[in-house]
């Protein structure tokens, strides 16, 4: 069987790789994507965190922190929507009365996610899970709503 020449129609040419010019840093862009340059002009990549180091550090913020997790003024608008679907009548809310329920609603909310990673614990898994809400719930004889 004899050899036929191999044609280029319709193929696209190979282009030569032009070696890149190193990008010299300026002083309004020092930080780069995943890294930022140095005094002495050299790229330095960003340090990564190891897998779970950035959840401990957020457990740790937000068991020292003592202010409110929700913000005030949405928690406020959701406290008067529900107060108008329930009564027809207007109402107006002290500041204080509305910082009270969102401090109670805030130590609910903080004990029953408690209770639910010690059920996801105890069932063998850390992540939690939507049956260990509703056992935490069970377990504090909260009714299903």
């Amino acid at each position: 069987m004899a050899r036929s020449k191999t044609s280029t129609v319709g193929k696209a040419r190979k282009k030569k790789s032009v070696p890149q010019k190193r990008r010299v840093p300026t002083d309004d862009d020092e930080y780069m994507e995943g890294g930022r340059y140095t005094v002495s002009g050299q790229f330095q990549k960003k340090q990564r965190m190891m897998p779970g180091e950035n959840a401990l550090k957020e457990i740790r913020k937000y068991q020292k922190a003592t202010d409110l997790l929700i913000r005030k003024l949405p928690f406020a608008r959701l406290v008067k929507e529900i107060q108008t679907t329930i009564t027809t009548s207007e109402f107006r809310w002290q500041a204080a009365a509305c910082l009270a329920l969102q401090e109670a609603a805030e130590a609910h909310l903080v004990g029953l996610f408690e209770d639910s990673n010690l059920c996801a614990i105890h069932g063998g898994r850390i992540t939690l899970q939507v049956k260990d809400m509703q056992l935490a719930r069970r377990i504090r004889g909260q009714q299903r709503e």
